[in-house]
């Protein structure tokens, strides 16, 4: 647990870029929070710089943290020319923002922590070390320009090699790389230096998220509630919820009425997703939420459902409420391949279900509906590797060394 202060002869302040942070009050992925705030308990100051969809900038502290919300509106189903617009003007934005917080601390060390996406937020770091020797921690989360190439967006070929040409040169400046999973650090390492380049996933919130047994009773008769699957997250095309709907309209069919289905979240997809599912009684929707809540319909759950669409970008992803899932102790069901399918495989805490035949999604679900002890063991598996692999406090603890290291270099 970072709790102890590190003892510099100067303060030690760091920028930290991220356009979507979260707080667990607001909900959403809230990654750069925990980091954030070891940092700040480590003893570095630290300033974010962020945009909020209200009209007017604002300041905030948040756990010993200073945030600037610049106004600038965005939400997940926008267009495509509205997203680049956001984009842009966040880039824009941030590197003036950061540049009078340069002004303000001459004199004092600072370091860039940016965290990606939008890969524009990489163009924010290079003008920082370029133009006021900044140098800059390059965080990736998702692998751009690969993943709008791979879904379509990104069509022209020239734009291709100038998005590619701009993510080298990211890759190239920055001081160190963190990738949050094997894949988007493997694809990185052949493109640039491997010595550069750390693996730090996303995290379990282990002391947040503990699991309830979950039974009740209904007068003198113990009632067994039915088996609840959830996908919590965002709906949109990268996450292709088809799949999802296509096994419940099968479950409906075969009369299999103890389960019953969960979609959490918003998205581009979501009216699409919910007219599709008109005709389906075991699909309920819930409106985005925030931390507190997500833990209750967790608590709730017997088993959490990771969609993404089919393409091999995607099987590198490191979704935030997979590592929830399995800090909650919940069966863990994939639709993708790689490191996710091997890891609920490899620790026995879920499955691996193939999107494209709903009817072996059924049947690999069917003994944990019959066999009690055996959909217990799964979930303690789950609750197991959150603790040892996936710890928020350790892998906290892992990105503050980093920094550490970095200043007394």
């Amino acid at each position: 647990m970072v709790k102890c202060k590190c003892v510099f002869l100067f303060v030690l302040k760091i920028i930290y870029l991220h356009q979507y942070f979260k707080t667990p009050e607001e909900g959403g992925a809230i990654r750069s929070y925990h980091i954030s705030t070891a940092l700040a308990n480590a003893g570095f100051e630290v300033e974010i710089i962020t945009s909020h969809n209200e009209k007017q900038y604002l300041k905030k502290q948040i756990q010993g943290v200073v945030v600037h919300y610049l106004p600038i509106h965005y939400q997940n189903n926008l267009g495509s020319l509205a997203r680049i617009w956001a984009f842009l003007k966040f880039t824009r934005s941030s590197y003036f923002l950061a540049k009078k917080i340069q002004r303000q601390n001459c004199s004092t060390p600072l370091l860039c922590y940016a965290t990606s996406t939008p890969l524009t937020v990489g163009w924010v770091a290079l003008r920082l070390k370029r133009k006021l020797n900044i140098p800059f921690f390059f965080e990736v989360r998702d692998l751009w320009p690969q993943a709008p190439i791979e879904m379509g967006v990104i069509k022209y070929n020239w734009l291709k090699k100038v998005l590619f040409k701009f993510e080298r040169k990211i890759y190239q400046q920055a001081t160190q790389i963190i990738a949050l999973s094997p894949g988007i650090k493997e694809a990185i390492t052949n493109k640039v230096s491997s010595n550069k380049t750390v693996l730090v996933s996303n995290m379990s919130d282990n002391e947040f998220f503990i699991p309830q047994k979950k039974e009740y009773n209904q007068g003198d008769t113990l009632i067994k509630p039915p088996f609840i699957i959830s996908y919590i997250g965002t709906v949109g095309p990268a996450n292709h919820l088809e799949y999802l709907i296509k096994v419940a309209e099968l479950a409906q069919e075969r009369g299999m009425t103890q389960i019953q289905f969960w979609i959490v979240g918003s998205g581009k997809q979501l009216a699409n997703i919910q007219a599709q599912s008109e005709h389906l009684t075991n699909i309920t929707f819930h409106p985005p939420t925030n931390k507190q809540a997500v833990k209750g319909l967790l608590e709730q759950s017997d088993a959490t459902y990771t969609s993404f669409l089919q393409i091999p970008v995607l099987t590198t992803c490191s979704p935030n409420k997979f590592f929830d899932s399995l800090a909650m102790g919940k069966l863990t069901i994939v639709n993708t391949r790689g490191w996710l399918k091997e890891l609920v495989e490899e620790n026995k805490c879920g499955f691996y279900a193939n999107p494209q035949n709903p009817e072996e999604f059924l049947t690999q679900l069917t003994p944990f509906l019959e066999k009690e002890a055996l959909l217990y063991q799964y979930q303690q598996n789950a609750r197991d590797l959150a603790l040892t692999q996936f710890d928020k406090h350790q892998l906290c603890t892992d990105i503050v060394n980093l920094v550490k290291d970095h200043f007394i270099r």
